[in-house]
């Protein structure tokens, strides 16, 4: 096994490994930034090294500096986590020269489904159903508008390279167009250091619903089911369960989505931990929007049901060795709900509100889980995600678990910053999210009532 991983990452993700790795006896590395010197995650880990200044461009987005880490430590292999760097095809391969593991797929299949226009084409040919949508990247506004005299208004804009609902614009008419292309090119330029765009129809009304899944390197692949993604603002999840109360409506769908996205995983010889993006029509249709090469924020929900450990069976199948469990012996049980705790305000668009942490209770009991990255007296700065905890409770069925989120929620005591506490109190409330009748649209349209 590794004798010692470095985390590229920060905050409740690289605690989340640093577990895993201490559970495996593995050594860990952490690399920060300036702001994070005094994070849990950096006294949790075995060393750990400074990166620089807290711009993530001058810190964890600074390849030359974390491979210079990488040597000095000795590490003989790298988790990314998620964002950053994790689907950087140039830094896995500068890893990789280095003699170094990458834990997560190859490069090649990086690229391949990393770029979501490639990645449609892909899917298409291992027939998987996509959204109508352009055909590579979109040069400029005037083929954005092209394409949008053929297939109609609203039109979904994206980065190419995008990802967590960055560089995403919905356009209902040309002049919102214009703007949209020029705005997602921006934000691609600056996110992930491309301006690639590309064009979708939009879908109205869809859920997004997620299929977690799994490659190795002798070709098994398995899927650990859904994740019910479909509350959100700016495109961006903020609740997330499973099962999905809405695919219970339409017979074998669960079924259908999920053997399509082993034949995605099947077909592109993918290895490791990978999630499979659809949006699905009120009437049940489904179509691929996007692969996730690498872990989700969201992966707890599927640990509680199922009772694996994904960060470890990342480590175990990037180590050589096959997938820790057959598709027969995946058998998920209960009802999980995951609450992404901001230092935003819903009241204001949810406009993010760093700052410093007072007061800081995490609620305990069975069932209840809380990833963070964060402590008392702790401050949340600008220069990253707002995001404070991930609360996770698990149930014996969706009702179970509600009322273990609502009590884990008001147990949950942060002072010094406004959160969004109270606003997943009131969509556990809400009559359309206990009966699952809900959509992409309805958290901001609650918002805006």
């Amino acid at each position: 096994m590794f004798k010692k991983i470095l985390i590229a990452n920060r905050g409740e993700i690289a605690r989340r490994i640093i577990r895993t790795c201490k559970k495996l006896g593995i050594a860990t590395v952490a690399i920060y930034s300036e702001a994070d010197e005094k994070s849990p995650f950096v006294l949790e880990a075995d060393e750990a090294f400074l990166l620089g200044p807290p711009p993530v461009g001058e810190s964890y987005l600074k390849q030359e500096r974390i491979l210079e880490i990488l040597k000095e430590s000795a590490a003989d292999a790298v988790h990314p986590g998620y964002g950053l760097l994790s689907e950087n095809a140039d830094f896995v391969n500068s890893v990789n020269n280095l003699g170094v593991t990458f834990i997560g797929p190859s490069t090649e299949v990086m690229d391949q489904m990393g770029d979501k226009s490639a990645a449609r084409a892909f899917a298409l040919s291992a027939d998987v159903p996509v959204v109508p949508g352009s055909e590579g990247a979109v040069a400029d506004e005037e083929a954005a508008v092209k394409f949008a005299e053929e297939f109609g208004y609203p039109i979904l804009v994206k980065a190419a390279a995008g990802g967590g609902g960055i560089g995403m614009k919905v356009a209902t008419k040309e002049k919102k167009l214009r703007k949209a292309v020029a705005e997602c090119q921006r934000r691609g330029q600056s996110a992930f250091g491309d301006p690639t765009i590309y064009l979708e129809r939009y879908v109205e009304n869809p859920r997004h619903i997620e299929i977690q899944v799994f490659g190795d390197s002798e070709g098994n692949a398995v899927h650990l089911y859904e994740r019910e993604c479909s509350v959100q603002r700016r495109h961006q999840k903020v609740i997330e369960e499973t099962p999905s109360p809405f695919l219970d409506r339409f017979g074998d769908l669960r079924q259908r989505m999920c053997d399509a996205a082993v034949r995605l995983v099947k077909k592109s010889n993918y290895t490791n931990a990978g999630t499979i993006e659809f949006i699905v029509s009120p009437t049940g249709e489904f179509f691929f929007i996007e692969m996730n090469t690498r872990l989700q924020v969201e992966h707890a929900i599927t640990e509680e049901t199922t009772g694996f450990d994904l960060v470890e069976w990342q480590i175990r199948v990037a180590y050589g060795e096959q997938i820790p469990a057959t598709q027969e012996q995946i058998q998920p049980c209960g009802h999980a709900i995951e609450c992404r705790v901001y230092c935003e305000d819903p009241e204001n668009h949810f406009f993010p509100k760093p700052g410093m942490i007072g007061t800081y209770v995490e609620p305990k009991g069975e069932g209840i889980r809380v990833d963070s990255g964060v402590k008392a007296d702790f401050e949340v700065v600008s220069y990253y995600d707002p995001m404070i905890a991930k609360v996770v409770t698990h149930g014996e069925d969706r009702n179970a678990a509600i009322k273990k989120m609502l009590n884990a929620l008001n147990d949950f005591k942060i002072g010094g910053l406004v959160n969004n506490i109270a606003m997943h109190e009131r969509v556990l409330k809400e009559e359309d999210f206990l009966a699952g009748d809900y959509d992409t649209g309805w958290l901001e349209a609650l918002y805006k009532k």
